[in-house]
């Protein structure tokens, strides 16, 4: 896809002797909200760890034009390529603003640290509200919050989204969507991965289908909301 921010093609990978991913192909323009959805055990989770180059694969992944081949997850993170991780893994015994603070480890302008701060606190006042109360002791919503939170403070370009809704109340959900829907109009782009298909659709400009490692179907938001396959497969209709 031409100008596009994000680009994988040929994308093969798995665990030990176990191939999971079999010729993944993308692309996600800037400023996109894309949904990659699909069942448990599709090979969403492991897509995301090729591509922070959390685990090794073959195939092509250029990140604004330059190939993340041979690059390291530090290298893939600081050049603005942010994973926020299924189950939250924030700092249970740290606090709010400490686990906040740990998202821009790699930022040296304090001013520009404190700017993405309030950036946050103002996205989400819940948390600007408890940024002294230890992390592990907020709702599971909350800690969502602020693991959202903690990866916009490495100042993202794209921001890779790990079954957000997972265990959450439709009011959080709802609220999280919303936010996601704010980053994108500040110019950071967004790949929503999800089995809520429905959710991740609703604010989706394009989506993929995974199943089984493949992408399966691709298109619009509103393309994939209204197959037919879809509706019958994740929509429950």
């Amino acid at each position: 896809m031409s100008g596009a921010l994000l680009s994988i093609a040929g994308l093969n990978a798995g665990y030990g002797g176990m191939q999971v991913l079999r010729d993944v192909r993308l692309a996600i323009r800037p400023a996109e909200i894309v949904a990659m959805v699909g069942g448990n055990g599709a090979g969403k989770t492991t897509l995301l760890r090729a591509v922070s180059r959390l685990i090794p694969s073959q195939g092509e992944v250029s990140f604004d034009g330059r190939s993340l081949a041979g690059a390291e997850a530090e290298e893939v993170f600081g050049r603005g390529l942010v994973q926020i991780p299924e189950g939250r893994q924030l700092f249970d015994h740290m606090s709010v603003e400490e686990n906040l603070l740990m998202g821009a480890y790699r930022r040296n302008d304090k001013a520009a640290i404190r700017a993405g701060l309030e950036w946050v606190y103002g996205l989400f006042p819940q948390l600007a509200a408890r940024r002294r109360q230890l992390a592990g002791r907020m709702s599971g919503g909350e800690q969502q919050m602020c693991a959202v939170a903690r990866g916009l403070m490495a100042a993202p370009r794209l921001i890779m989204v790990d079954e957000m809704s997972l265990g959450l109340a439709p009011v959080i959900v709802d609220g999280l969507l919303d936010i996601m829907t704010q980053i994108r109009k500040q110019g950071v782009t967004v790949l929503l991965v999800e089995q809520d298909v429905n959710a991740a659709l609703s604010i989706a400009d394009r989506g993929y289908v995974m199943e089984t490692g493949e992408i399966v179907r691709e298109g619009s938001a509103a393309e994939l909301r209204h197959d037919p396959e879809v509706q019958r497969a994740y929509l429950g209709l």
